[in-house]
């Protein structure tokens, strides 16, 4: 069975005007197609044909290979929503900021197409901080007249400075930002390297190592985050968003809403979890979300970090335990009692399975069925 034959369109700037990029795998029919659109040129550079952007090249280009040729749109349409929720994204304290003597702020094109994107909060503080970086980098050169040279020169600083490769790729996804979305001129960054992923295996505590924090948490609302942040494979954002009525103790599940990637899921209840929640909501009645401080916000991040470490420094764990770690314990805890990774999955919201699969490097059933060679 033949494969199904594909395009794939770029914006292309090539000597400060816009192209459309047509990129392909070798095959004669598509060539001949692309001879016939309106004055088509080669670029080796990118390994691709180009025509002239405009409005009418885009409809000769659909009705030329329309029901011959897939033609895929994914790196084209650069400024579609990414999210379809009501979110509102709030960047006015970066507008707001005092001016700071000799530092460039992010100009405010960048922040309006943040908030048109309604990226998360802690996603916009993170491009934000790392493209403010690359501007202050280069002060007396415009961000328009810097290319891909540049921009290597400037990783490399950060790699000098033992950056780790997440931190590496966060940078450049900032940069390329600014050029894809914000100017519409992606190809200034098509060959710029990233670096490898690092695959490090999820840190894991025991059942036993989670029941002594539990026990050594100070009160009825600190023993709650930490057992819902276990029992229930919470994220710490997640954890903080969630509101009386998303606990559902008829069907002994959590609705978690607008969680990472806009998505929401369900996930497990645990009966003793719940037990303390009711106990937690007769004596604090939270009025909008589960968890409130003191003057009825909304929980902090910062706080709800705070009460981990403190139970994991009672219990005397040597492992440093965070939020995050309890989540990845919930998974692993979860596989090595026989659970289906599809089911674990769908209760952490991953997008793909390859995600979950990690928890398999560090089960403990993974390993009890190998008899060592030594024994």
């Amino acid at each position: 069975m033949d494969s199904i034959k594909s395009i794939t369109l770029y914006h292309l700037m090539i000597k400060g005007e816009k192209f459309i990029g047509i990129k392909f795998a070798p095959d004669r029919l598509i060539q001949s197609l692309v001879k016939g659109l309106p004055n088509p040129k080669w670029s080796h550079r990118y390994n691709m044909a180009y025509i002239p952007h405009n409005k009418a090249n885009l409809g000769i280009i659909f009705n030329t290979f329309k029901g011959v040729v897939y033609i895929n749109y994914n790196r084209f349409l650069t400024n579609r929503a990414i999210k379809r929720s009501n979110t509102v994204v709030d960047v006015a304290w970066l507008r707001n900021r005092k001016p700071i003597p000799g530092h460039r702020f992010c100009p405010e094109e960048y922040l309006l197409k943040l908030e048109l994107k309604r990226y998360a909060r802690s996603t916009v503080k993170t491009y934000v901080h790392c493209f403010e970086m690359f501007l202050n980098h280069y002060k007396t050169k415009e961000p328009n007249s810097l290319n891909e040279s540049d921009v290597r020169a400037f990783l490399q600083t950060l790699i000098n400075k033992n950056a780790s490769n997440s931190y590496l790729n966060q940078t450049i996804n900032a940069i390329k930002f600014y050029y894809e979305v914000v100017l519409g001129m992606p190809n200034r960054l098509y060959a710029i390297e990233r670096p490898r992923k690092e695959r490090k295996l999820p840190t894991v505590i025991s059942k036993e190592e989670v029941l002594s924090m539990i026990a050594h948490t100070n009160n009825i609302k600190h023993r709650c985050i930490v057992q819902l942040l276990y029992s229930s494979g919470l994220r710490r954002s997640e954890l903080l968003n969630l509101k009386p009525q998303d606990i559902d103790g008829q069907r002994m599940l959590i609705h978690i809403k607008n969680a990472k990637g806009n998505k929401d899921r369900l996930t497990l209840l645990s009966k003793t979890a719940l037990t303390d929640l009711r106990k937690y909501y007769v004596m604090h009645r939270p009025k909008t979300y589960l968890f409130e401080g003191r003057k009825g916000t909304k929980y902090s991040g910062e706080s709800v970090l705070s009460i981990v470490r403190a139970a994991a420094r009672k219990a005397h764990i040597r492992t440093r335990v965070t939020p995050h770690v309890l989540r990845h314990s919930f998974a692993t805890h979860l596989l090595e009692s026989g659970a289906d990774l599809r089911q674990i999955q769908v209760l952490l919201g991953h997008g793909s399975s390859k995600t979950t699969e990690i928890y398999t490097h560090v089960a403990t059933n993974t390993f009890k069925c190998i008899k060592n060679p030594l024994d």
